[in-house]
Formats: structure tokens, sequence, C-alpha cells
């Protein structure tokens, strides 16, 4: 699609080439935010005034901005970054020349975030940062005593960022410790390991150990049946994404509109995990749902705590998986619990985080969709945007309506 840069006093204003009104109403909601009329009357508006200049639709007030001098430094030697893009869509570099976004082959016009040089060298295309700040999350209790859900989000160097869900049972108290030490394991283990799949690895399994200790100072048998699932997701260098995670908790990326499930639920349900269960001398029990539990007790088969299972064949050692971020087709990065899943496919999740117009929203949006659906359990989502975030249209409000109707009962 072509696009030229005119002047227009001291504002830098989008004029459009030649284009099917149907793409050009598509550019022009994602530029210029909502569109409330016809996409040609608002453009020659936007053109014709003088008082409308570059904007930052879609921030949410209760996020914190970047500073808007760190946003507008190009080239910095500290920062490592190439240069801004802005939420027009445009990228300032260096030699003050406006290059659209879209010609690096990325899309999200609703967010500006500096490229990352040292990334962007290393891999032979334009790397995104992913700021902290533009990161959602969000947790609800729901209709259960105490939110045992814990999450994090974390920046453990430089260039690596750290995303965490912990979903505690039988108490707070595993997921507590997980929230307050996993970075610490992680921390350590890097001092021995580059590979992130091993790091996290050995910090589950030291979380895991840490925790029989830390608990066994309370000398009460109860406390020794606390657990959690961990999912933990470490982006570095923006591109390289590796999830580790135990239990029923989730991580999914959204690439090109379709859920791109990350993990896998460790149930008694799965063949290889039952037969562990049973190697090591525990069994497997169905409710009267249907669902299976470990010695009757647990409905999963991996978790860090539960050490009353320990000798059962529930074990701490997570699945890990490494992908690699394709910030022109990947929208976002979503942790969830089982509060969400129970209620929501991954591709609805998908979906419905693609209607909203920022991760803030999107993780809000989430959990709450979960206690409209019927979840009586602790619902947690984080929400991480990428390269496409808001590049994919969604088509969740066709089934909305009726998933609406179906949860009210009539």
């Amino acid at each position: 699609m072509e696009r030229q840069w005119a002047s227009h006093g001291a504002k830098q204003l989008p004029q459009l080439g030649h284009q099917s009104p149907q793409k050009q109403f598509r550019w022009e909601k994602n530029c210029r935010g909502k569109v409330m009329v016809s996409s040609s009357v608002l453009l020659n508006v936007l053109r014709r005034s003088c008082s409308i200049g570059t904007t930052r639709p879609f921030v949410n007030a209760r996020r914190s901005a970047e500073p808007a001098k760190a946003l507008e430094q190009v080239g910095g030697a500290t920062s490592g970054v190439m240069g801004v893009r802005r939420a027009s869509g445009s990228v300032c570099l260096d030699s003050d020349r406006l290059v659209t976004w879209d010609s690096f082959g990325i899309w999200d016009n609703r967010i500006e975030e500096p490229i990352l040089l040292p990334s962007s060298v290393r891999y032979g295309k334009p790397v995104p940062q992913v700021s902290l700040s533009r990161v959602g999350s969000a947790s609800v209790q729901g209709h259960r005593k105490q939110n045992e859900d814990r999450l994090r989000v974390a920046r453990i160097h430089d260039n690596l960022l750290y995303f965490a869900v912990f979903d505690g049972h039988g108490g707070p108290h595993a997921a507590d410790y997980c929230y307050t030490f996993m970075e610490k394991f992680i921390r350590d283990a890097l001092e021995e390991e580059d590979d992130l799949e091993k790091v996290l690895k050995k910090a589950f399994l030291d979380a895991d150990k840490s925790l029989h200790t830390h608990l066994s100072y309370f000398n009460a048998a109860s406390f020794l049946t606390a657990g959690t699932t961990a999912t933990v997701a470490m982006l570095r260098d923006g591109v390289e994404l590796v999830v580790g995670s135990v239990g029923d908790s989730r991580a999914m990326l959204c690439r090109k509109g379709g859920a791109k499930k990350l993990t896998t639920d460790h149930t008694p349900d799965l063949r290889d995990e039952r037969q562990r269960i049973y190697r090591f001398g525990g069994y497997v029990a169905w409710d009267s749902t249907g669902q299976a539990n470990v010695n009757g007790r647990l409905a999963m088969t991996r978790s860090i705590g539960d050490f009353h299972l320990k000798n059962s064949g529930v074990i701490a050692e997570p699945d890990t998986r490494r992908v690699m971020v394709r910030h022109a087709n990947d929208s976002f990065l979503a942790l969830t619990t089982d509060g969400i899943n129970f209620l929501l496919s991954d591709q609805e999740v998908c979906d419905v985080i693609n209607q909203c117009q920022d991760a803030t929203e999107a993780a809000d949006v989430i959990t709450q969709q979960a206690l409209q659906y019927g979840s009586e359990d602790n619902a947690t989502a984080i929400v991480v945007p990428l390269g496409a975030w808001g590049k994919q249209p969604s088509y969740a409000a066709a089934y909305s309506v009726s998933r609406n109707f179906l949860s009210s009962g009539s």
C-alpha cells in the first residue's frame, strides 16, 4: 500500500495513495483509533486540521507511559535504540527520515516502541523492544474464599524479560514462595548456564527443593500438602521465547490470529503422565464429574510442592519449549490460569484479546469474561503485546453473543 508523507506546518500527516475503500478504512482505523464517522470524512478533517498532530491513541490511564524523553531519544548508544516507532505507524531514524513501520514488515500502529539495535543486528531484521509498561495483567478472586493465584512480570537482565503465573492449591504458601523466589533461582541458574531451557528446569527443581525446606520449618503436616502450578516465560533479545511449565496453567502465542499453544496440561488423562504415576505406586481415580485425580486428591501430575504425593509420581520437572517470536505475525503472548482455561478455549482467548485496544484492557476483559461464563475459580492473565498487536481482525463477536446468552441461563 502506497503512502506518502506531506508537510503540514510542524506536523507530519499521512496521505494515502489509491486503494480500495476497505483497505483505506482498515488503515485509518488502526492509525487514528476508533472510527466514529465515515473514514473518508475523518481523513479529510484530519488533513485540514492544524491543531491535530501525531497522537497516542488507546493509552490506558492506569498504565504508566514511557518517559517522553526516552521515547524521543534516537540512536542512543547506551540504550541500544536504533529508532523510535510512533503511534502513527512511522519510525524516525537518525537521518530524520520518516519510514512507515509496515516497510519493516511489522504492523503495530497503536503503541510506540524503540527498535533494539543489538538484537536487530544479530538477527538481521528490526526487532521492537517489548516494554514492561505495555504488559497487561489481572487477577480476580471469583467465588473462592481467597485468591491463591500469583503473577509476576520483571526484567532479569537488560535483554531478558520474565513473566510468570502460579496457581496455588492447599493454601497460598507454595504460590507465594514461587512468586517471591523463582526469579532468584533463575538468576542463580543463569550464572552456570546460558541455555534458557536448562535454566528453567534447574530453577523449578531448586524451587521445589527449597520450598520443602521452607515449609518444614512450620512443623505442620498440612503445610506440606500445599502446591502450585508454575508457568514461566522468558523473552531474550525480544526474539527468543522459552517457556517452562508444570501443572495446568498455560502459555499461548497468538500467531496470524490463531492460537499457538506453548504448554501441556499435566493431568492424569495423559497416558505418559498416568503411567509414571502407576510406576511410582500411585493410582488414578475419577470423580463424579469425570475428572481424574492422583490418589483421588490432585488433578495434576506435575507441580511445585504437594510433597505428600512425591512418592506417587507427582514431579516438579517442567516441560520446556523454545520458539522464535515473529513480530510481523505474532500479536501477543498470554499466560493464563485454569480459572480462564476451564471456560475458554485457546482460540477464544486469542479472539477476545484481539478485540482489545491495549494489553491492560485485554487482561481485565479476559478474566472478567471467564467469570461471566461461569468460572468459580481464581482467574489470572498476563498479556504481552508483540509486533503484530492490532493487526489481526477478530471474529469473536459472532459467538460471544451465544456464549453470553448461554451463560445467563436463558
